[in-house]
């Protein structure tokens, strides 16, 4: 059964700041922890969508709990997520909207590696203002609005206390760098652009770990050629930029959310935590 903690109230968006944007939505995130691991613990079967990926039971029980967290507390803020959207629901907004991914790293999920998250953004004039980062196996939640946050967490569905948080801060580019790739889609492109930096060590992460690497100062780089969506990224992004770092696009701007135009793709990226590495290694 699909159930929410408690009873959640509603939330003033525009009267709260990005920090406090980013605890509403770490508790979105945290209420589903508990379904998606029941699920990790039954072990079920996973099924392929249109577009070739995997989806399961967790992915679709924790969006529910989410999209009916979501719709209670900030009722009339658009809300666009994985699951419904490759339903069929129409994905559109204007200026606001929040960005849900359920189960971010389905195959690490369905590897039973631990390495899968749940992402929940608000993203406003194109930028993912404030983002929470949830990793229920490995007991981890990030936290990133006006500062970025970690904490550890017990499976129950509310906010660790304030004492408990950490604050992270992303590390100036060292002369040899530690760069994050894809567990489960690095390819040639990736390794073509790391061959061309100083990578003292590389390694590998899957779903929003890699941004969340970089955002407490463990790792400086890591790039995506391939396709991913913009909840696949978002809340992770506004963790990382929180922190201190950047994420930017092929032209070396920022990446920007909202692409209604594209369906929602995000096209290639590099992540970074010192911010003026990109230009000082050649990125732009």
């Amino acid at each position: 059964m699909n159930t929410l903690p408690g009873d959640p109230k509603p939330f003033q968006l525009d009267r709260s700041t990005r920090d406090e944007i980013a605890l509403f939505l770490a508790e979105a995130a945290l209420a589903a922890g508990p379904a998606v691991m029941e699920e990790y613990e039954r072990g079920g079967d996973a099924r392929s969508k249109e577009d070739g990926s995997p989806v399961t039971a967790a992915d679709h029980r924790a969006e529910a709990i989410i999209v009916r967290y979501l719709a209670r507390t900030v009722p009339f803020t658009p809300v666009i997520a994985e699951e419904s959207t490759a339903a069929g629901a129409q994905i559109s907004a204007v200026g606001r909207f929040l960005l849900v991914d359920p189960l971010d790293g389905t195959r690490e999920f369905i590897a039973r590696n631990g390495e899968f998250t749940i992402n929940v953004a608000l993203v406003e004039g194109g930028v993912p203002i404030a983002g929470a980062v949830y990793a229920p196996a490995i007991g981890r939640l990030w936290m990133g609005g006006e500062r970025a946050f970690v904490c550890e967490t017990n499976l129950r569905p509310e906010l660790p206390d304030e004492g408990t948080r950490r604050r992270i801060m992303t590390r100036p580019a060292p002369s040899s760098l530690i760069a994050l790739a894809s567990r489960s889609h690095r390819d040639a492109e990736t390794e073509s652009f790391l061959n061309r930096l100083p990578i003292g060590e590389a390694r590998s992460a899957g779903s929003s770990l890699k941004f969340c690497v970089v955002a407490e100062g463990q790792g400086d780089v890591y790039p995506r050629f391939g396709p991913t969506m913009e909840w696949d990224t978002a809340a992770a992004d506004a963790v990382l930029r929180a922190a201190g770092g950047v994420v930017l696009d092929t032209a070396g701007s920022p990446l920007l959310y909202g692409k209604f135009d594209r369906g929602l793709r995000n096209g290639s990226f590099v992540a970074w935590g010192d911010a003026t590495a990109a230009s000082r290694f050649g990125y732009c």
